[in-house]
């Protein structure tokens, strides 16, 4: 089975951010960068699922220059090759435009099935496998943790609240967002690093596929959460002050 994985490069979870000058997104001129932690798991249940039942299993990402890092990560861990879509994304990046170029890609590499994570840690907007599923007219399942084969397309577990879990069977080709756990991450090792340097990858243009869609939304302002104090005295007999008291745990700081 051909399997597509998209992946993301993000800042690094010990990264020291600042906004930038335009308090439009993160100051991104001195940040260390890493892969995306859901899209590792998209990729773990992507080897795991070629390790059983065969296949090859390819990596794209859309980015710049050093998200080609995250590609040879992956790469190292045993994916077979990588494609990268050469573009500058617009600070927190918008999903509907991330989805179109990976709709793109997707469409000359002929997959039968596309993994993607949950959601990205930086944006965290958890609508990039969505809607390209919707571009590619495929259908889609979310919150994905077993992935088998069932005939000619997929039995899946997916997890819902409170521990419940459904069932879902889905027709190939699909997009499958997984979820995070789904497996141990492996790690790469020494061999797998060294092999990494000589599999292939593809660099696209996205600039002749033609302009992508209109963002979906724009960042006005990114900032600080501003931090205050404040003192309140309860006042009333010591019954009435320990029923306020609770009231204010239970409804305000919900810990009762």
């Amino acid at each position: 089975m051909r399997i597509l994985v998209a992946l993301k490069q993000v800042a690094a979870r010990d990264a020291r951010l600042r906004v930038n000058a335009a308090g439009t997104w993160i100051d991104e001129s001195d940040l260390e960068y890493e892969l995306n932690e859901p899209d590792a798991y998209a990729l773990e249940a992507a080897l795991d699922f070629r390790d059983r039942h065969g296949g090859e299993v390819a990596v794209v990402s859309a980015g710049p220059e050093r998200a080609g890092r995250a590609i040879r990560e992956a790469l190292a861990k045993g994916a077979d090759r990588g494609i990268l879509i050469e573009t500058q994304e617009p600070g927190g990046g918008d999903p509907l435009c991330t989805a179109w170029w990976l709709a793109q890609a997707a469409a000359a590499e002929n997959p039968e099935l596309i993994l993607t994570g949950l959601q990205s840690e930086d944006a965290g907007y958890g609508q990039t496998g969505v809607l390209l599923a919707e571009l590619l007219g495929w259908p889609h399942a979310t919150l994905i943790v077993e992935i088998e084969k069932a005939g000619a397309g997929l039995r899946l577990r997916r997890e819902l609240e409170a521990g419940r879990f459904q069932y879902l069977e889905l027709a190939l080709p699909a997009v499958v967002a997984v979820q995070s756990g789904i497996r141990p991450l492996r790690y790469a090792t020494l061999m797998g690093i060294k092999r990494a340097k000589t599999k292939p990858v593809s660099r696209l243009d996205p600039s002749a596929w033609g302009p992508p869609p209109e963002p979906a939304f724009q960042i006005a302002r990114v900032y600080a959460p501003q931090r205050a104090k404040r003192t309140e005295f309860l006042e009333g007999t010591a019954e009435e002050v320990a029923a306020k008291l609770v009231a204010r745990l239970r409804g305000e700081a919900r810990i009762l």
